[in-house]
């Protein structure tokens, strides 16, 4: 019986994960082990790419990738992990329960936008984590061209001045200009608990964040937050009132609850403490991967965030070094010094910065153009070949 390389998730981790585990096994000439992605489609979703219209484009299909390169997709929805029998339970397609048992198994679940405990988060509130409520956000955009003209109708409350509030945010102007004319008096507010603009991505690239704002027009309310929100509009920490009929929560990611299920040391997001070769503490025969592992990308104290620039190259290494726990090779160690920040600012351009302190290295146009190749072409999957596929996902090559 061949032996069983289980990946549970089909984001950037996990189809990275199975491309190198795939190439290690070809380098080998094996052909004794079975490699199984485990995920609710056989497509990659585009997640950074969300905030963007047209959000239904924003996927990638696996069918063809996979079956070049000799993997196995099952569909189904991952919701427990039993490390002593090395079973992953899961809901097949039409709903039903069903189990894969597992040699080896790599965790790359991803994350989740967590929302808080307020009166009417669940009910009004939209956001952009995953497609199907990105594709809510956009019918819901494109149904207030039916709604009168007022002030509720044309502003846009968006919770949270991170990096996807903030992408999020510029990119609405051009949004709703498209669907409500160019003659609409449009609003655009960002709501954080930072003392100043862009405070979470330092100082280095607040100052474009703020030239953007002002020239989109994106009002920034600091040191509040959303209280509640309703049908009408939202009301926040300090008190004020802001009508409006589109409030998108953006803050707060954790780490799939599957972590939860293994045994091991988590960090405040859930994420799982992996050593250099990203096998979880304490665990024999599972690693971690993409936004579900805490892993050190250096010597210097830095950690991997959660980010496709991250999760691309921890799945390469996570893919090799399964297939090599199991061949008896030798493993790779995870190393990513480089760190770059590239942030889009809607019709304004964007920032491209690089290093954890984030130096600033390209802004408007330039930092634009960059941006669109990242998000068009750098950070989608092979084509479904398998001799490109499989050099594509050599550890070495560097992400960023």
């Amino acid at each position: 019986m061949k032996q069983h390389i289980l990946i549970v998730g089909a984001g950037f981790g996990g189809v990275w994960t199975a491309l190198s585990a795939a190439r290690l096994l070809d380098q080998h000439d094996r052909n004794d082990v079975q490699i199984s992605v485990l995920a609710p489609q056989p497509e990659l979703r585009i997640r950074p790419r969300f905030y963007e219209p047209d959000v239904h484009t924003m996927m990638a299909p696996l069918d063809g990738l996979f079956d070049a390169v000799g993997v196995n997709f099952v569909q189904g929805f991952a919701d427990s992990i039993d490390v002593t029998r090395k079973q992953v339970g899961y809901r097949d397609a039409s709903g039903g329960q069903a189990t894969l048992g597992y040699d080896r198994l790599v965790l790359a679940a991803g994350s989740k936008l967590m929302r808080p405990d307020l009166e009417g988060m669940l009910e009004h509130a939209f956001d952009v984590d995953e497609i199907e409520q990105a594709a809510r956000l956009e019918a819901h955009l494109k149904s207030l061209r039916h709604l009168p003209d007022s002030p509720t109708r044309n502003t846009v409350l968006v919770a949270g001045g991170g990096f996807t509030g903030i992408e999020t945010a510029t990119e609405m102007p051009a949004r709703l200009r498209a669907i409500l004319g160019d003659d609409a008096n449009i609003r655009v507010i960002v709501v954080d608990r930072g003392p100043q603009i862009g405070a979470a991505l330092g100082d280095g690239i607040s100052p474009a964040i703020i030239e953007a704002s002002s020239h989109l027009g994106v009002e920034w309310i600091l040191n509040a937050s959303v209280e509640s929100v309703d049908a009408g509009g939202a009301t926040l920490s300090n008190g004020q009132r802001i009508a409006s009929n589109t409030v998108i929560w953006t803050v707060g990611f954790r780490a799939s609850p599957l972590t939860e299920q293994v045994p091991g040391t988590h960090d405040r997001q859930g994420r799982l403490h992996v050593d250099g070769h990203l096998k979880v503490l304490g665990q024999n025969d599972i690693f971690a991967a993409g936004d579900v592992a805490y892993a050190a990308t250096d010597t210097l104290g830095n950690y991997a965030a959660m980010s496709c620039q991250h999760a691309i190259a921890l799945g390469r290494y996570a893919g090799n070094n399964v297939a090599a726990d199991l061949l008896g090779v030798a493993p790779m160690t995870y190393s990513q010094p480089k760190y770059v920040t590239c942030l889009d600012l809607g019709a304004w351009g964007a920032v491209y910065t690089e290093g954890w302190d984030r130096q600033l290295k390209l802004v408007g146009q330039e930092a634009k153009d960059l941006k669109t190749q990242i998000n068009s072409v750098w950070i989608y999957p092979p084509a479904a070949d398998r001799a490109s596929a499989l050099a594509a996902a050599d550890p070495l090559i560097p992400v960023a």
